[in-house]
């Protein structure tokens, strides 16, 4: 396993990070601990979970099996390099919601509970609050970081102005502010290459990017079997809507003799602003799959052939101005 700094910070992490979003509701709680167990094992030291995840088991839920999977001890906690979230409402009241100092603070300790840790080492907001000062979050923050249950501060879903805005205001208060910002950014989900990951690279901000493999569709979604009436017909229709450009991309890996996940994600290893993809397995096998991504090497002539399938975008302005 390759490690790497998470942004500026001096935080060392894997360059895969483990995406827990399945774990409780469509993994088993003993099936998420054996992934758990199989990916430290490996090396992977950053795990990714968030506050609302459980959804049909209830919010909270994925929390709880990695609290569950920390009690049995065996270092399990001081090897991992844990990341949480909030934002996501964690009940209908209206302060159990959004990025005020009231529901950063309280959805913390919520969270360490569930968890049954002392400190979180990367606590992320979920979403951009914009009806939110961010002096007020950074005090919440700053709070958290002065007694010891936060070490890091990361962002999601954040627009270039907001994670640079942000960033001014830290440093005015002479806080440390972003580390890391995850965004959606795979082959076919390009659009933060115009102005987060040009933000990200100039304000030492690590970029992990969720949904690595577009839900699939970079997994070979051509040769995958059927699955549920409902399931399929919604994927078929995603595929139909990239099937050109699928075809040639399969037909590359299939040249590289690489499965199109392992080249899917071995693409994003090769992006300068990113630190590590966040995989999300349900199985075992899903885990292991991903695990061989890191062996791929692109060449030069492999990314250009990437880009030409997979157009992206250069940085803002340049991209449509001269």
């Amino acid at each position: 396993m390759e490690y790497t700094h998470l942004g500026r910070s001096g935080l060392q992490v894997s360059r895969l990070c483990l995406g827990t979003m399945n774990f409780g509701w469509k993994t088993a709680e003993a099936d998420s601990h054996a992934i758990m167990d199989r990916a430290l094992d490996e090396g992977i030291n950053f795990f990714d979970t968030a506050n609302v995840y459980g959804f049909d088991a209830g919010k909270g839920r994925t929390e709880e099996v990695l609290g569950s999977w920390f009690a049995q001890g065996g270092e399990r906690r001081e090897k991992t390099v844990l990341a949480t979230k909030v934002y996501g409402g964690m009940s209908d009241w209206p302060n159990d919601t959004f990025l005020s100092a009231r529901n950063i603070v309280r959805a913390c300790e919520g969270s360490l509970r569930r968890m049954g840790t002392d400190w979180i080492d990367l606590y992320q907001f979920h979403h951009v609050d914009l009806r939110t000062p961010w002096d007020e979050i950074w005090q919440a923050c700053e709070t958290l970081v002065a007694q010891g249950k936060v070490l890091y501060v990361g962002s999601s879903n954040h627009a270039a102005w907001q994670i640079v805005e942000a960033n001014a205001i830290a440093a005015r208060r002479n806080s440390t502010g972003l580390v890391s910002e995850q965004s959606h950014y795979n082959l076919l989900t390009r659009h933060v290459e115009l102005e987060v990951l040009p933000a990200a690279l100039h304000h030492g901000v690590g970029i992990l990017p969720w949904s690595p493999l577009a839900g699939g569709l970079l997994a070979g979604a051509l040769q995958k079997p059927e699955g549920t009436r409902r399931t399929e017909d919604r994927q078929q229709k995603r595929i139909e809507a990239h099937r050109p450009a699928l075809e040639q991309y399969e037909a590359l890996c299939d040249d590289l003799g690489s499965a199109p996940a392992d080249v899917g994600l071995a693409w994003l290893l090769h992006q300068p602003a990113v630190t590590a993809p966040i995989v999300g397995p349900r199985t075992m096998e899903q885990l292991e799959g991903a695990l061989t991504a890191l062996t791929v090497e692109l060449d030069d002539a492999s990314l250009a052939r990437l880009d030409e399938i997979f157009p992206g975008y250069r940085p803002a302005p340049m991209e449509y101005a001269w």
